[in-house]
C-alpha cells in the first residue's frame, strides 16, 4: 500500500519546504517539495533531498542510555525508558527541592522550529514553568536583527518576499539566497525578467554574488554606514520621498543631519568599497522605485548589527518604498504570523532569573546544577567553545541531551533521550522568509524507541506527579489551540491541504494603517533607543572587528554552508563529503605574506582558541577578511571548529552574538 503523506521542512531555514513523503508498506521511501504549494512549488534543498537517508542512518539514537564513562568521553549504555524517567524524575525532584527550580537551564535550540516540538512554541516551556525551571532567552539566531527594525518599524515583519518579483532594484545584503533560502530566488528572477537590477552586498563573493549584476564587497561590520552614504546620495540627488517623510515618519530632521554627516567619501573609507561604487547605487537608489532590501541573519551577528537593521529599514522610510509593493525590507517575516502561544507562565511559582543561550560559558556556573539540552547542540554551535567544554565537564552538573544523533553535546551528557525526526511526530510551522502556514503530519512509527518532544515531557510530568492539565495537552490539542489565532485558518482544512496562506493582502504591502511604534510612524529617532543606552537617533554603529581592522589580524566570518544547516547534516556521509572538510578562505593579498597555499592545512587562532582548517586562497573574500563555512562538529574536526575563536560577547541589542565579529591570525601547520 503506498501513502502521500504531506509534511513540512522543520529546518532553521527561511523557507519551511512543503514536502510529500511517499509511504510504501509503513517505510519512507521518496520525499520530493509539494509543486502544489506556492513558495515550495516541487523543490528542496541539496541538504533536505537527503532527509530520508539521513532519518534511516544507522548512528541515529534509537533507545535511552546513561553515561558509564567520564564525561566527554561519549560512554554510555542502553537503559529502559522506565529506567531513564525514574533517573530523570529523581533528580530534578531533588534539584528543585534542595536548590530551587532556578537550577535548572532547560536549554533549547533550533533543530526544529515548529510550534507543536519545538523552538517557535517553546516546546516544553509549560512543563519547566510547573518546575520553576530558569527562563531560556534563545537569542542565537536574529535577535539584534529583530530589535533594530522594532526600534525604527516597532516589528520586524516586512515584506511579504513573494513581492520581491514586483521591485526594480533589489540589494540583496548580507545574505546568500542561493545557500541560505534559495526559493526566494525564483522571484528575484521573475524581477530580472522584468527589468530588475540585483546587487549583493556582501564580504565575500557567494554563490548569490556570483549570479547578482552588482557585487559590492564591503567590509564587515560596516552595513550601516554604507546605508547612510547610499541616503547622502539620494539627498544629493533632491529624490528623497518629501510626502512619505512629512505624513509617515518621526524625527526627520535629526536624521537628515545624521546622514550629512556621511558623505560617500568618508563611507568608502569605513566600508572600503570605492566613492564611485557608493555613488552610482546611491543614485539608482535614488531614482528606482519600488526598491526591496533582503537583509538576513549574517547582517546583524556583529557589535554593531542592532544598530545596522534599525538603519537599513530606514531607507524605504527616506525613498517612500514602504508604500509600494516590492518596496521596503524583507528580514524575517515571522512577526505577521498570529499563531496563539502559550506557554502557561502563571504556572511559574515565582518569577525566575533569564539565562541567555549564547552566553552559556558565563551562565553555566555553580547555581545551574541541570542543563537539560534539546534542539540544540552547543557544543557545536555556541560561542567560546572551549570554555563551555570545561564547564560541561563539572561533576556536579547533571546534563540531559534529548538528541537524534551523537553530537559534541551527547559526549557531555549523564542522561541521552532518543528523539523523533520530522516524519516521525506531529507539527506546525510557519515559514520566517513566507508567507505561510504549514502543517507536518507524520508520515511513519518513531525509529526504535525515540520519543518525541511534547511526549517526552508528559511522560516525565507523569512521572513526576504533576497534575497539571495543561501539561497532558495532546498534539492536536496543541495545535487547535495556536490556530485560535487565525480564525479564517481551520485545523482540518490545513491537515487536508499541507499549508495555508496568512489572512493578508496579496500583494501585501506593510504598514498601510501605520506603524506599530509608540507614535505611529516609523522612527528616525526613538525614545526606546536611548532608554537602552544607544544614540536616539538611527546611526552607525562599527563593529569590534571595523574599529581594529588596521591592526594586522583578519576578520573571521562564519557564513552558512551549502551542505549542512548549522550542525545537522553535518555527520552525513556524502554532505560531509561535498563540503570538502573545514576551509578557510582567504584573500591572495592576506595569504602570501603568512606563508598559506591552497590546499595545505593552517591554524585559525586568537587568545579564546584555535581550529584547524583546509586553505583556499581566492579573492572570494576581500583582504582583512577570512570565511570558515559554520556546521562541522568538533569532534569529526580534530576537536575544534569555528567557535573555537569566537568570543562570547554580545551585539548592541538584543544579546545578539557575534559570529562575525573575531579576530584572528592565521599560520600554516607543518
Amino acid at each position: 500500500m503506498e501513502l502521500r503523506v504531506l509534511g513540512a521542512c522543520p529546518l532553521d531555514c527561511p523557507d519551511t519546504c512543503s514536502w510529500v513523503v511517499t509511504v510504501q508498506d509503513g517505510k519512507a521511501t521518496s520525499l520530493r517539495g509539494n509543486k502544489e504549494q506556492p513558495y515550495t512549488r516541487g523543490a528542496l534543498c541539496v541538504k533536505v533531498n537527503r532527509y530520508l537517508e539521513h532519518a534511516a542512518s544507522p548512528e541515529r539514537i534509537l533507545h535511552p542510555m546513561k553515561r558509564v564513562g567520564p564525561k566527554g568521553s561519549g560512554q554510555f549504555e542502553r537503559i529502559s525508558w522506565d529506567e531513564a524517567l525514574d533517573i530523570l524524575a529523581t533528580r530534578l525532584r531533588e534539584i528543585v527541592d534542595t536548590h530551587g527550580g532556578e537550577a535548572i537551564w532547560p536549554y533549547q535550540g533550533t533543530g526544529t522550529l515548529g510550534f507543536v516540538q519545538g523552538e517557535s512554541g517553546m516546546a516544553g516551556r509549560r512543563f519547566w514553568n510547573a518546575l520553576g525551571a530558569s527562563f531560556h532567552n534563545m537569542n542565537i539566531c536574529s535577535r539584534a536583527g529583530n530589535e533594530g527594525l522594532r526600534l525604527t518599524l516597532g516589528t520586524p515583519g516586512g515584506m511579504d518576499p513573494e513581492t520581491f518579483a514586483l521591485s526594480k532594484l533589489i540589494l540583496l545584503w548580507g545574505t546568500n539566497t542561493l545557500t541560505s533560502g534559495h526559493h526566494l530566488w525564483k522571484f528575484i528572477q521573475d524581477a530580472r525578467a522584468d527589468g530588475a537590477h540585483i546587487v549583493a552586498i556582501d564580504p565575500i563573493r557567494t554563490r548569490t554574488a556570483e549570479q547578482a549584476d552588482e557585487h559590492l564587497p564591503i567590509a564587515p561590520g560596516t552595513d550601516g554606514a554604507l546605508a547612510l552614504g547610499l541616503l547622502y546620495v539620494v539627498l544629493e540627488e533632491g529624490a528623497e520621498d518629501r510626502d512619505y517623510l512629512e505624513n509617515h515618519t518621526l524625527g526627520w530632521d535629526e536624521f537628515r543631519a545624521e546622514i550629512l554627516q556621511f558623505p560617500p567619501s568618508r563611507v568608502a573609507e569605513i566600508t572600503g568599497l570605492p566613492e564611485d561604487d557608493i555613488r552610482a547605487l546611491g543614485r539608482r537608489l535614488a531614482h528606482t522605485r519600488p526598491t526591496g532590501i533582503r537583509a538576513t541573519m549574517g547582517l546583524q551577528r556583529h557589535e554593531g548589527g542592532g544598530s545596522a537593521m534599525r538603519l537599513i529599514a530606514c531607507i524605504p522610510g527616506v525613498t517612500g518604498d514602504w508604500r509600494h509593493p516590492g518596496g521596503g525590507v524583507a528580514f524575517s517575516t515571522s512577526a505577521h504570523v498570529p499563531l496563539k502561544v502559550d506557554h502557561r507562565p502563571e504556572l511559574l511559582p515565582h518569577p525566575v532569573r533569564s539565562l541567555t543561550m549564547t552566553r552559556l560559558a558565563d551562565g553555566l556556573d555553580e547555581s545551574v546544577k541541570c542543563l537539560w539540552v534539546y534542539g540544540a547542540n552547543p557544543m557545536g554551535s555556541t560561542s567560546d567553545q572551549n570554555r563551555i567544554r570545561r564547564k560541561l565537564l563539572r561533576e556536579d552538573l547533571f546534563t540531559v541531551v534529548m538528541e537524534q544523533f551523537p553530537t559534541d553535546t551527547v559526549d557531555y551528557a549523564d542522561v541521552v533521550l532518543p528523539a523523533t525526526m520530522q516524519i516521525e511526530h506531529l507539527d506546525l510551522h510557519e515559514g520566517y522568509g513566507h508567507m505561510y502556514l504549514m502543517w507536518n503530519e507524520p508520515a511513519v512509527p518513531p525509529a526504535g524507541e525515540a520519543l518525541s518532544t511534547t511526549e517526552t515531557f508528559r511522560r516525565l510530568a507523569h512521572r513526576m506527579g504533576l497534575t497539571e492539565p495543561a501539561l497532558y495537552a495532546t498534539d492536536l490539542e496543541i495545535a487547535a489551540e495556536l490556530l485560535e489565532g487565525t480564525p479564517t485558518i481551520q485545523l482540518d482544512e490545513l491537515r487536508k491541504r499541507g499549508w495555508a496562506r496568512l489572512d493578508v493582502a496579496d500583494p501585501f504591502v506593510p504598514f498601510t494603517n501605520g506603524f506599530p511604534t509608540p507614535s505611529g510612524k516609523l522612527e528616525f529617532v526613538s525614545d526606546l533607543a536611548e532608554k537602552a543606552g544607544l544614540p536616539r537617533v538611527a546611526t552607525y554603529v562599527p563593529s569590534l572587528s571595523a574599529r581594529t581592522r588596521k591592526d594586522g589580524r583578519l576578520t573571521l566570518i562564519t557564513p552558512a554552508s551549502h551542505t549542512f544547516l548549522n550542525t545537522i547534516f553535518a555527520n552525513n556521509p556524502e554532505l560531509l563529503r561535498r563540503s570538502k572538510g573545514p576551509t578557510v578562505v582567504v584573500n591572495p593579498q592576506d595569504a602570501e605574506p603568512r606563508g598559506l597555499v591552497s590546499g595545505s592545512r593552517a591554524r585559525v587562532s586568537n587568545e579564546f582558541g584555535a581550529f584547524e582548517a583546509y586553505v583556499e586562497v581566492s579573492d572570494k573574500v576581500r583582504p582583512g577578511v577570512a570565511a570558515s563555512p559554520k556546521g562541522h562538529w568538533p569532534k569529526l574536526s580534530g576537536g575544534a571548529n569555528a567557535n573555537a575563536v569566537v568570543e562570547e560577547r554580545d551585539a548592541d541589542l538584543g544579546n545578539g552574538p557575534v559570529y562575525h565579529d573575531n579576530l584572528v591570525e592565521i599560520s600554516p601547520v607543518a
